[in-house]
């Protein structure tokens, strides 16, 4: 087998707020700093998708790039960009689950696991809000032979 992993980049801009409504306004303060505070605040976001699978013969692609960046485009940077997380994403809506780069990085996953053609699979996910905080899900990686 030729497995060959390709990266591919994206951008969109969103705001968020971290906190929690059961929570006292002291509790959010303690536990998420200025990301508290509402309305919120906003990042340009990156977002690195990496796939794998083996190249066509025909083409040398794991996958056709348009494709790849027209899944990206509707699953991931549509429903995201210009938006304020909380609002815009149901998983993100108040006393759901907090719109951090982790959880934001599983949301992306979880939207472009199953969506990819055949000839390929997800492989890694990272998602930065700035140039010092990033998160990574990686797939589980199974030994070659």
């Amino acid at each position: 087998m030729n497995v060959v992993e390709l990266e591919r980049r994206y951008r969109f801009s969103a705001a968020h707020r971290y906190h929690r409504p059961e929570w006292s306004e002291e509790e959010n303060a303690r536990r998420f700093g200025k990301c508290a505070w509402a309305p919120g605040h906003g990042h340009n976001y990156r977002v690195v998708i990496r796939v794998a699978g083996e190249p066509d013969p025909r083409t040398g692609f794991v996958i056709d790039l348009p494709e790849l960046d027209a899944r990206v485009h509707d699953l991931v940077v549509e429903p995201l960009d210009h938006r304020h997380l909380n609002e815009a994403v149901r998983e993100f809506a108040s006393g759901a689950s907090i719109p951090s780069c982790e959880n934001l990085v599983l949301w992306i996953r979880d939207k472009l696991l199953h969506a990819l053609p055949a000839s390929c699979h997800l492989v890694e996910v990272r998602v930065a809000e700035d140039d010092d905080l990033a998160a990574v899900w990686r797939a589980r990686r199974e030994p070659i032979p």
